[in-house]
C-alpha cells in the first residue's frame, strides 16, 4: 500500500470520480431525496476539502495501484474558520478545538477495511499536522458508530459529546505534542 497527497499524483484530477465513488459507497446516507440533496451532501463532506484543503487530502493505493481510500483533512481550527459555520456541533466543541485544531474524515473501500489503510492515512495526516506544530487533531462522529473503536486504536480518545440534528455526536481528539 502507498499513501500520498492527492495533489502529488500525476493527473490527480482524473482520480476524483474514484474518490467520489468511495465517498458515496461508504457514506452513512445512501438514499437522497433528489440530486440537489445528494450534491449538497457531497459539497458539505467532500468538496469543501477538495476545493479548499487539497494540500491535506491524502489517498491510499493498493499494491496494484487501485485507489482504495482517502483522508480529507484540514489543519485549521474549524471554530475560527467561517467555512465550517454550517457544522453546528462546533459551538459545543469549541473549547477542545484549540488543543485539537486539525480535523479529518476517512473513507476506505469496504474490501480494504481492517487492512491498515485507515491507520496509514491517519499517520500521514498526523505527520503533516506535526510538521506545522499543531498540538492535536480531532474527528467528530456519531455516538455508537463502529468507527469509534477504530479511532481509539489510533490513539484518539473521546473528549466530549453533544447533540447535533437530533443525534449525539462524539468529539475525539489525538494529542500530537505537549501544550
Amino acid at each position: 500500500m502507498r499513501v500520498v497527497r492527492l495533489m502529488d499524483e500525476a493527473n490527480w484530477k482524473t482520480l476524483l470520480p474514484v474518490v467520489e465513488n468511495i465517498f458515496f459507497a461508504t457514506s452513512r446516507i445512501q438514499i437522497f431525496a433528489d440530486e440537489q440533496a445528494r450534491n449538497s451532501f457531497k459539497a458539505k463532506w467532500l468538496d469543501r476539502y477538495l476545493n479548499h484543503y487539497i494540500d491535506s487530502f491524502f489517498i491510499a493505493r493498493a499494491d496494484d495501484g487501485v485507489l482504495i481510500g482517502y483522508l480529507a483533512g484540514c489543519l485549521e481550527n474549524p471554530t475560527l474558520n467561517p467555512l465550517f459555520n454550517d457544522l453546528g456541533y462546533y459551538k459545543a466543541f469549541a473549547p477542545y478545538c484549540a488543543s485539537y485544531p486539525c480535523h479529518l474524515h476517512i473513507n476506505v473501500a469496504a474490501d480494504y477495511r481492517n487492512h491498515g489503510v485507515g491507520a496509514a492515512l491517519i499517520a500521514a495526516f498526523a505527520a503533516q499536522a506535526s510538521n506545522v506544530q499543531a498540538p492535536g487533531m480531532h474527528i467528530v462522529t456519531n455516538e455508537g458508530a463502529r468507527n469509534i473503536r477504530f479511532y481509539e486504536r489510533n490513539n484518539f480518545r473521546i473528549l466530549s459529546m453533544a447533540y447535533s440534528n437530533g443525534a449525539r455526536v462524539v468529539f475525539m481528539g489525538r494529542q500530537l505534542r505537549q501544550n
